[in-house]
């Protein structure tokens, strides 16, 4: 791959994390403590970014801990959908973002014509993800993105606010 299109693509991932990083924190640290619904979405959002990061997804290993909470009616080992045991402060989410970000950009730095050929393939059930390494980046990108506009839906809508548009990585300062 070249470095052109390596600078491209980490231009843009880099600005969603930036953006994922700055609606985390412009939120009022009482509102991300008390509504659980941005917290959920934020922590969500934070896992699956390391997660879709890690290549093979069987050495996932979070920064932080999780425990997921006994729902009915679901396999005990998903990881969808991880309802956490314990709940972290901002300060945590943030820290592990700016972790996951140096992890994207060196994952992208490393990327080769031979690594984009390899595999996201997270087991060998029907609905298993098996992507090629340039889909699964797309992919969590987009998520990345889905989440960071949700929260930034709710500080708009509960304190008229929302976090400046970043252009490229850097944009904004993490």
């Amino acid at each position: 791959m070249d470095n052109s299109t390596k600078s491209i693509l980490w231009n843009q991932f880099g600005a969603s994390i930036d953006m994922l990083f700055n609606v985390v924190s412009s939120c009022p640290e009482k509102y991300f403590e008390q509504n659980p619904r941005y917290y959920y979405l934020a922590f969500h959002s934070t896992i699956f970014l390391d997660y879709y990061l890690t290549i093979p997804p069987s050495d996932f290993l979070p920064l932080l801990a999780f425990t997921q909470k006994e729902e009915r009616n679901r396999p005990k080992e998903a990881i969808d959908d991880l309802i956490p045991d314990k709940v972290y402060s901002k300060q945590e989410i943030l820290d592990y973002l700016k972790q996951s970000r140096e992890k994207c950009r060196k994952l992208i730095d490393s990327l080769t014509e031979e690594k984009l050929s390899e595999r996201f393939k997270e087991g060998d059930e029907p609905n298993d993800m098996d992507y090629p390494i340039l889909e699964i980046l797309l992919y969590n990108m987009r998520h990345t993105q889905h989440h960071t506009a949700q929260l930034n839906m709710l500080l708009r809508q509960d304190f008229d606010k929302h976090v400046e548009w970043s252009f490229r990585a850097g944009d904004i300062q993490v």
